[in-house]
């Protein structure tokens, strides 16, 4: 019998969240992959329940405070790092996550969907989802269109708080996410050897030198620039993920192609996991890298080369 892309996706979904057992500990290695969910499929699926956990990453807590999904549970992006070595926007240690999952209701038996805003900060939704997989949570997915999709649509939203989730913290979480340090990306800088492509999400102006808050302006030397507001296009009043085949020939277009180890970056590392989520979850790219560190990072070295570009 054939099923609609939906009704699997749902029937994947309800088998995670009712499993017991196995699923209970995260799983360690590899860091698993986030997904992509559209309203259709989750409005479904909260209406079916049992329900996911919700996180609404919208930057402002105002909005949260006047409308959000059922249950969603509000996070700031700026919770998941923090300064380092004093590079202020790195990722935090494995334990910081270990203790902050419990607070938010993150289950490993329980998908996890995560969304922003769908417009402007997209970026915090797919930033989130880097970091859940990369603690190695088995179903983490970002909803296509975010918010302001669903809200369009005239699905439900409500402004009371989410009871509290009683999750427990756990000492089997894992934390490995696809990340490139600085002395990755300096390696590939001093190869050029063709194996590794650097990805620069910012846009153009900062690639080129011409804006940017950072020590320096410019771009780290070798750098292509795939600005991450290009893999969305208007729906209505919300942004969505192009198609598929759209996304493979742009991105093939400038060389990043599946046989390369990609290192993606921007200045905070933040734009760039929107990137790293069309590369790895949309057209299933097997070596793909986030630089956490970024620009921000690199520009503060000033024995580190830098380019510029008219």
């Amino acid at each position: 019998m054939h099923r609609s892309p939906t009704v699997g996706l749902l029937l994947a979904l309800a088998a995670c969240a009712s499993s017991g057992g196995s699923r209970a500990t995260p799983t360690s290695g590899a860091p698993a992959v986030p997904h992509l969910i559209s309203s259709d499929s989750l409005d479904a699926l909260v209406r079916a329940g049992p329900a996911p956990t919700l996180l609404d990453l919208r930057g402002d807590i105002g909005l949260y405070l006047r409308g959000h999904l059922p249950d969603a549970v509000y996070l700031s992006v700026e919770t998941l790092r923090s300064s380092s070595g004093g590079v202020p926007n790195l990722l935090l240690p494995a334990g910081s996550y270990a203790a902050l999952w419990p607070r938010l209701g993150v289950r490993a038996d329980r998908p996890v969907v995560v969304y922003a805003s769908g417009e402007s900060r997209e970026v915090d939704a797919t930033y989130a989802a880097w970091v859940l997989a990369g603690a190695g949570h088995p179903r983490v997915y970002v909803l296509d269109g975010g918010f302001r999709k669903w809200e369009a649509e005239s699905r439900r939203t409500e402004r009371r708080y989410p009871a509290a989730s009683g999750a427990a913290a756990s000492a089997g979480w894992r934390f490995a996410p696809d990340r490139a340090t600085l002395d990755d990306v300096r390696r590939a800088v001093e190869r050029r050897d063709g194996r590794t492509i650097l990805v620069d999400a910012r846009v153009p102006e900062q690639y080129a030198g011409q804006a940017g808050a950072q020590m320096r302006r410019g771009h780290i030397p070798g750098a292509v620039n795939h600005y991450w507001q290009d893999d969305l296009t208007q729906a209505g009043i919300a942004r969505v993920w192009r198609d598929r085949d759209t996304l493979a020939a742009r991105y093939a277009s400038q060389g990043i192609t599946a046989d390369k180890d990609v290192i993606v970056y921007c200045n905070s590392g933040i734009e760039s996991s929107h990137v790293y989520f069309a590369l790895r979850t949309l057209l299933g790219y097997p070596r793909v890298r986030v630089y956490d560190g970024s620009f921000t990072e690199w520009a503060g070295r000033e024995e580190l080369p830098v380019e510029t570009k008219d």
